[in-house]
């Protein structure tokens, strides 16, 4: 029991703090709101322009598609641009091999600090993403069971990319540039994860592969859910990829540990 309270205190201990740096940064709030709103609100309109009035595209009206780009942008914007990129730097200057030295595991304290910021920030985001997309499109589709979904996958969307990201930069230990990597992952998230368009407006067969990768569970599955689209299913496999995540995180990284072990950094 105090093994388990331990590890509860060493992951909640730097979420919190990244937590409250996140609040007390204002200015870089107010940008990231910013930044959110717009892109939103441009992906948003062109969705709305494509389905017309009383028309729809692959199944989503136009207030459908609001909701659903006001969602996947949120999903997304919660976490740092660069964060593959900054990773990988700290691995290969040696930043993460002097945090090896600590009692603590690595790869648990980076994600708690990450993933306090990142949700914090979702939340952030959440609150005028919300108001703005109510007055374009009205409520959205299903109020009560939407909430009770699309929360739940906004969270579990943000965790499972902050730690694949982590699993992405991991290849610092063995390559000194993860330049080509980090653009890679960007890519495959915005029209794989969902986070430009739906994924049923993909070709069956990019759409077969898409849903067997981890990146329709960062965006697409809180953008259909908040659409209007009901599927608790969504929610089970975002759970599953979590697992995924989670075993590639500590395997990757305790490799990489090993690897410095032996020649030395």
């Amino acid at each position: 029991m105090n093994a388990v309270a331990g590890g509860v205190r060493w992951f909640l201990v730097p979420a919190g703090m990244a937590a409250r740096r996140m609040i007390a940064d204002r200015s870089g709030l107010v940008v990231a709101v910013f930044f959110y709103l717009l892109v939103s609100v441009t992906l948003s309109s062109l969705w709305r322009a494509a389905a017309g009035h009383q028309g729809s595209v692959a199944g989503y009206s136009a207030d459908s598609l609001t909701w659903y780009a006001f969602a996947a942008e949120a999903a997304i914007c919660g976490i740092a641009v660069r964060l593959v990129d900054e990773i990988g730097e700290e691995i290969a200057t040696g930043v993460v091999t002097a945090e090896m030295l600590r009692p603590a595991s690595v790869v648990g304290v980076r994600l708690a600090t990450v993933l306090g910021r990142s949700l914090t920030l979702l939340g952030v985001l959440l609150v005028p993403g919300t108001a703005l997309a109510w007055t374009i499109a009205g409520p959205p589709p299903g109020l009560g069971p939407m909430v009770a979904l699309v929360l739940p996958a906004f969270a579990l969307a943000v965790t499972i990319n902050v730690i694949m990201q982590h699993v992405a930069a991991a290849a610092s230990f063995w390559l000194r540039d993860i330049r080509a990597a980090w653009f890679l992952y960007q890519k495959l998230v915005f029209v794989l994860g969902g986070m430009l368009l739906p994924l049923e407006v993909l070709p069956d067969s990019l759409r077969t592969v898409a849903s067997c990768l981890p990146f329709m569970a960062m965006a697409y599955v809180p953008a259909r859910l908040a659409a209007g689209h009901p599927a608790p299913e969504l929610l089970v496999v975002q759970a599953g990829w979590l697992v995924v995540a989670v075993a590639l995180a500590v395997a990757v990284f305790a490799a990489g540990q090993r690897r410095v072990e032996v020649t030395g950094g």
